[in-house]
């Protein structure tokens, strides 16, 4: 018959002992319950979105408007000028460039401040869309609450985590277990380790 060494034998009985109370104890865990809400089709059906949806395609179309009329401008000065450039002295050639030139990055600023990554229609949107989503959110955190859900997730995403139950969040208790402190980040590292709040 195999036995342990004695030194190993009380350790191997509480490894033991430990595994199977874990196991006898995730029976009496109370199961965790899920939902999934589908947030596209909230909003296709909340008249506040679609009201909000219509003013930004009316001010999108017309700030595209603003800035095909300066387009057209800068064309119509740089058509203008090739058909006079033989007439032109070299320095009002010059003068006419450097008008063009600037009117056409005047444009482009413009086009970019509208439209560009953090432009006027994103802080726009953020502006008129952000209640709506806002509204939403506490819509699914009190039906969370009340029925006791753990997680709900959006079906219209890539599983984007709405609302959790915060005592089911072992995030801080992961980063320990890395060896890493919670809401502190290494400075000789570039990883970004969010601020737990």
């Amino acid at each position: 018959m195999f036995t342990f060494a004695p030194s190993i034998q009380p350790v191997m009985k509480k490894i033991l002992l430990t595994c199977l109370l874990l196991l006898a104890g995730i029976e009496f865990l109370p199961a965790q319950k899920f939902a999934y809400v589908d947030t596209q089709y909230i909003l296709e059906n909340l008249p506040e979105y679609k009201s909000a949806q219509q003013q930004l395609d009316r001010i999108s179309i017309q700030w595209q408007k603003e800035i095909e009329a300066k387009f057209a401008e800068i064309d119509k000065m740089y058509n203008d000028f090739q058909a006079e450039a033989i007439l032109l002295t070299d320095d009002m050639k010059r003068k006419r460039e450097e008008e063009i030139i600037d009117k056409e990055k005047a444009a482009k600023e413009l086009q970019k401040q509208r439209f560009g990554k953090g432009g006027d229609l994103l802080q726009k949107r953020q502006d008129l869309i952000k209640p709506v989503q806002d509204k939403i959110y506490n819509a699914i955190k009190e039906i969370a609450t009340q029925k006791n859900y753990a997680v709900v997730f959006d079906k219209s995403s890539d599983l984007t985590m709405l609302f959790t139950n915060p005592k089911y969040d072992i995030s801080d208790q992961v980063l320990e277990d890395m060896g890493y402190t919670p809401g502190q980040t290494d400075d000789s590292d570039d990883s970004d380790l969010n601020k737990k709040q």
